[in-house]
């Protein structure tokens, strides 16, 4: 995986940024992810949700080309970050022409969130669109339900980040 990458960090860090926690405005800073006192981040390879390689990169605006070796067994999606300030889009990469089934535990997560979202609208539907919205959820429904099926059986429910790479 190659990319080009660029982050710009004021010389000076700003401690009060780094301290706030995840949930306190602004969220996504590139300040929240400087690496002590220094100039740099850390940008992440994702593989289907995990970070599996780590490099260090300069934040001082320019562009830095950046590579990742990395084994890619079965059909999965990748994206670089810079945790929590910045991630890509998922580039899709396809083993055997078979689809992406990533993660089961993401596929019942999507499967929950149907029926959340069903019971948070369901009152709010005109009678008259209501048959299209019940076809249109359980449709939502069935899909997610094939996707879990489809994963593979064996997964954790949780695995642990692999960081290699300075």
């Amino acid at each position: 995986v190659t990319a080009k990458v660029a982050a710009l960090l004021d010389a000076d860090p700003k401690p009060e940024l780094r301290r706030r926690p995840y949930a306190d405005k602004p969220y996504w800073d590139v300040e929240r992810a400087r690496l002590g006192d220094t100039r740099q981040v850390p940008v992440e390879l994702i593989v289907n949700g995990y970070a599996v390689a780590r490099k260090n990169l300069d934040a001082d605006g320019s562009l830095h080309d950046v590579s990742f070796e990395t084994r890619v067994d079965k059909s999965s999606w990748l994206a670089l970050r810079i945790l929590p300030s910045s991630h890509t889009n998922p580039i899709f990469v396809l083993v055997d022409g078979k689809p992406i089934r990533a993660s089961k535990r993401s596929a019942q997560w999507c499967l929950e969130g149907v029926d959340r979202c069903w019971e948070q609208k369901e009152r709010f539907i005109k009678s008259d669109e209501m048959a299209d919205a019940k076809q249109a959820y359980n449709h939502a429904r069935e899909s997610y339900k094939q996707l879990v099926a489809e994963c593979d059986p064996t997964e954790p429910s949780v695995r642990p980040a692999k960081a290699s790479g300075k």
